[in-house]
């Protein structure tokens, strides 16, 4: 009886798990519940499988990924995206890791192309979450996507690759934001988003403080927070609502803050910035601070990866995009985005870069927020150009006077996004891929405990 408990106990061999992702969004969002729910799977004998997460470039990086990745129970090794091409076009890690014969790339972020290279070199399965596009059809052995409606641009014949799990980050939301109804009854809390970068906080920054001094005037319930990106310190972005150091200021409402912090029970307390009127902002240094938007009514935020954040997790927002000095704005990806900031140079590119993008939005009626991008129509609503406090102010005000308006931006919001569950239904194809069977590691855990 022993011997065979022996042989089914040996029956799984030493397998790597490699998962690929980027930016700190991902690997919260992505990573640590497929982590979790691979690892609830495989139950007692998860130390059988051994993951490592790889990082790539990413525009969003705070540079505290690793360490991220890192604090999440069950991962065993991390790489810096900065050794990441040589390990794409080298096969080498920075420590010289082992590989064991067999495994999976997982990709739960970056570019899909990667999963495909690093497969083919390790000779492992790849696997790849595509939350709105699939692509390497030919090459990817397995793909997990959000909702079924991917399938329509999918070749019949590749259809036996696709399983739909849902949405990664619907599990997120119904933890953060079980009844926003309820919270809201005594608590009308606007979160003000305005970016990580100098670019976006120059304008970002004083339109916010000056739009949240107007509202308050007209509603004086109303409070405010500002999630503090990871990437930036509070005396930084303080920095930006002092005129002495931010000159953009006089031209978006000349509203200034005053960094304060209030003591309580045991010591603490909070820490915000206080316009001359009173208005005061709270700041939030908790990473992400999904718990605390999610009792927001509303969100005043700058185009980039907060919109499909915000989006995620089905919560109402404004999205402005001000002009007021376009040599400000500098944040572009690609070609645009080197050139704005070329040196000497680069002052009359970003004018010039930013005045045609004006253009183009108003005469094509272009959309920046990634859940209008994703449903090719405006969900939340984005106001673009010289904006005053005063117009940002009344477009707040008419949407919480109008609570219907918000509850359709919200169920849209929902509608556009897929089921819930998709962390364990991805560890489920990444188990069988493996070819680890829940009912073997079932029945080893309950011989284990018979022996004891």
């Amino acid at each position: 009886m022993k011997s065979k408990k022996k042989l089914k106990t040996q029956a799984i061999q030493p397998l790597d798990l490699l998962i690929l992702s980027n930016g700190p969004g991902e690997l919260i969002t992505w990573v640590l519940p497929v982590v979790k729910a691979i690892k609830q799977k495989l139950d007692h004998y998860s130390e059988k499988c051994r993951i490592s997460v790889i990082l790539s470039p990413c525009p969003n990086a705070t540079g505290k990924e690793v360490q991220l990745a890192q604090s999440f129970p069950g991962v065993d090794r991390v790489m810096d995206a900065k050794y990441f091409m040589d390990f794409l076009v080298l096969g080498k890690t920075k420590n010289n890791w082992d590989w064991h014969k067999k495994g999976v790339v997982l990709f739960l972020g970056g570019d899909q192309f990667f999963t495909v290279a690093i497969a083919q070199r390790l000779g492992y399965i790849s696997i790849v979450y595509a939350e709105w596009d699939a692509r390497w059809l030919q090459f990817v052995d397995r793909f997990g996507v959000m909702k079924s409606e991917i399938l329509r641009k999918i070749p019949q014949k590749y259809h036996h690759k696709f399983t739909v799990v849902g949405d990664l980050m619907a599990d997120l939301a119904q933890k953060t934001s079980p009844n926003t109804q309820e919270n809201n009854k005594n608590l009308e809390l606007i979160g003000l988003l305005p970016g990580s970068k100098p670019a976006k906080l120059k304008q970002g920054v004083p339109l916010c403080l000056a739009t949240a001094e107007y509202i308050q005037t007209q509603r004086p319930q109303t409070r405010f927070i500002i999630p503090v990106a990871p990437t930036l310190d509070i005396e930084t972005l303080a920095k930006f609502a002092d005129s002495q150091f931010n000159p953009i200021i006089e031209k978006i409402g000349g509203v200034t803050g005053k960094l304060q912090q209030t003591l309580g029970e045991n010591s603490n307390g909070s820490i915000y910035l206080q316009t001359p009127k009173g208005t005061k902002i709270e700041l939030i240094t908790e990473f992400p601070a999904y718990q605390k938007l999610s009792q927001c009514s509303l969100c005043l935020t700058t185009v980039g990866a907060n919109t499909a954040e915000l989006g995620s997790l089905a919560i109402p927002a404004i999205v402005l995009i001000p002009t007021q000095q376009l040599d400000a704005m500098r944040a572009w990806d690609g070609i645009p985005g080197i050139l704005a900031n070329l040196p000497i140079l680069g002052s009359s590119f970003a004018k010039l870069i930013n005045w045609l993008v004006l253009k183009y939005t108003i005469k094509y009626k272009k959309l920046y927020a990634w859940p209008n991008i994703w449903a090719k129509q405006e969900i939340l609503p984005e106001l673009i150009g010289e904006l005053s406090p005063r117009q940002v102010g009344e477009k707040v005000l008419e949407l919480l006077e109008n609570p219907q308006k918000l509850e359709k931006i919200r169920i849209n919001l929902v509608n556009l996004r897929g089921k819930s569950g998709a962390a364990s239904k991805l560890a489920e194809i990444v188990c069988r891929e493996l070819d680890i069977d829940q009912k073997m590691v079932t029945s080893i855990k309950k011989e284990n405990f018979s022996t004891f």
